[in-house]
């Protein structure tokens, strides 16, 4: 066909009424549900069968119980409200979406099996009866209700995707949903703490490393390329402390873990190290003393590791302890006493890994 040159009576209708071909051996009454089939997209009774999608109400009978596919067919309806049957109906079902549960009878999600949607409960006329709107299924703007139907055509499941991004290698929306949920909901978050922001517990601000039989840990570029906090080997080294912002996202009904990259300048097998750390909640609304240390020792460092080597140690913060935003994690960390003997540590990374809360606001 070739494009329009010239005006046209194109017909048209309302649409309010339709003629729909009949399902070989298909009876349909007149006022009764009526449905398409998934695979022929013939007309046939609505029943709470897989692969069903409501088109409207039957204006006529349509007896082709001894026909074949598409002989005759049914007039529907694909406007208005019509009084069905519903078992148990109350008022506080008015507004909720209808399935289909046989020709002539409606029923409330998660009630059925398929939950083939056929619209909105609009008025209660008894506790047997309802009026429902069926130009909502028409329209189909339940969305989310077709996209839990996993039976039925309107599926997640049964939509393609594109991906023209190449972002993901699922086909349809159901898989990439699933996908994208996993993530939200397994997806770990952290809150680093940079190696600058520490100072010495007492708030004095941290110097150059100085070597020695000292206390004091300060900044150094180790060997030219690694920067970190270093201490001395000392049998009792003083802590550095920093103040971790709470993030809005944080989950404190799961557990947070503290992690801590450091090295030796050695290898000397009794300096297994621990991190002695102390952490505190200032929350607004609370006194800024009122919580207890749930801080503790960091698993061990291998002493015998190869000098300089790199290696991360944690300590568990139980969600029995942690605190909700607003507020803070005062937090101290040092090598743990008598933990230091003959080599000097270094670390170079400090952060908290928590698991995201979904917001709702």
């Amino acid at each position: 066909m070739t494009a329009l040159s010239a005006d046209k009576k194109t017909q048209y209708t309302e649409g309010v009424e339709l003629s729909l071909p009949v399902g070989a051996d298909k009876t349909i009454y007149a006022g009764s549900l009526v449905v398409l089939d998934g695979t022929t997209k013939l007309a046939e009774a609505g029943s709470d069968t897989a692969s069903k999608v409501f088109v409207g109400v039957a204006r006529e009978a349509a007896d082709n119980a001894d026909g074949a596919a598409s002989a005759i067919n049914v007039t529907v309806r694909r406007r208005g409200l019509f009084l069905f049957n519903k078992a148990s109906a109350v008022q506080t079902d008015v507004g909720k979406a209808a399935f289909i549960s046989d020709d002539q009878t409606v029923a409330l999600a998660a009630t059925t099996d398929n939950d083939i949607y056929c619209g909105v409960i609009a008025a209660l006329e008894s506790t047997t009866q309802v009026w429902v709107d069926i130009y909502p299924a028409l329209l189909q703007t339940d969305v989310a209700t077709h996209v839990a139907d996993t039976a039925s055509a309107h599926a997640a499941s049964a939509i393609a995707i594109e991906d023209d991004g190449t972002f993901t290698a699922k086909t349809d929306v159901e898989e990439a949903l699933q996908e994208i949920y996993q993530h939200i909901l397994s997806a770990q978050a952290l809150v680093e703490i940079p190696i600058f922001s520490f100072a010495e517990a007492d708030g004095t601000a941290l110097a150059a490393f100085a070597d020695g039989d000292s206390t004091t840990p300060g900044y150094a570029l180790v060997d030219s390329k690694a920067l970190g906090i270093r201490w001395n080997n000392h049998a009792e080294p003083d802590p550095i402390g920093a103040s971790v912002v709470i993030p809005p996202d944080f989950d404190n009904t799961a557990d947070a873990v503290l992690h801590i990259l450091a090295s030796k300048s050695g290898a000397t097998l009794a300096d297994a190290v621990k991190f002695t750390c102390t952490a505190y909640n200032v929350v607004a609304g609370a006194l800024h003393d009122a919580d207890t240390n749930f801080g503790g020792d960091s698993g061990a460092m291998t002493g015998n590791a190869t000098a300089k080597t790199v290696q991360e140690v944690t300590l568990t913060l139980a969600l029995a302890n942690l605190a909700a935003a607003p507020g803070v994690i005062a937090l101290t960390i040092q090598p743990k006493d008598g933990t230091l003997g003959t080599d000097d540590v270094i670390i170079h990374g400090v952060w908290i890994e928590y698991k995201r809360k979904l917001l709702t606001a």
